[in-house]
């Protein structure tokens, strides 16, 4: 696993007027079963593994591992994507790589 931060990473949150960590996908590798190899904006890559988070009605159907390798990077929402609609937040799957990950505002520059 490798971490790392840039300003690519971050994002204004225009309502409270600070930054925020937001997790933003950038490339996504099926590795097998039901695992993913993952790399975000910010440097931090690594594989996850996913089988104990397909349950519910909409992830079911993807215990079928074929189905299940059939997600795709969707650039628009910056996570993967199933066919069948199915979907991971980016945050969700960044937290599963870095367990002490939270959103939580950066100090702006000068404070304490």
């Amino acid at each position: 696993m490798k971490f790392g931060t840039s300003e690519e990473g971050f994002e204004e949150n225009q309502t409270i007027g600070v930054k925020v960590m937001m997790p933003k996908l950038q490339e996504a590798k099926y590795q097998g079963d039901y695992r993913i190899w993952l790399r975000f904006a910010d440097g931090t890559e690594g594989e996850v593994d996913l089988e104990k988070e397909l349950w519910g009605e909409i992830f079911e159907p993807l215990k079928d591992k074929v189905r299940f390798s059939k997600f795709h990077l969707n650039e628009d929402l910056e996570t993967i994507v199933w066919p069948n609609g199915a979907d991971f937040s980016p945050e969700f799957l960044y937290q599963q790589l870095c367990p002490n990950y939270a959103l939580k505002p950066t100090p702006k520059s000068g404070a304490a």
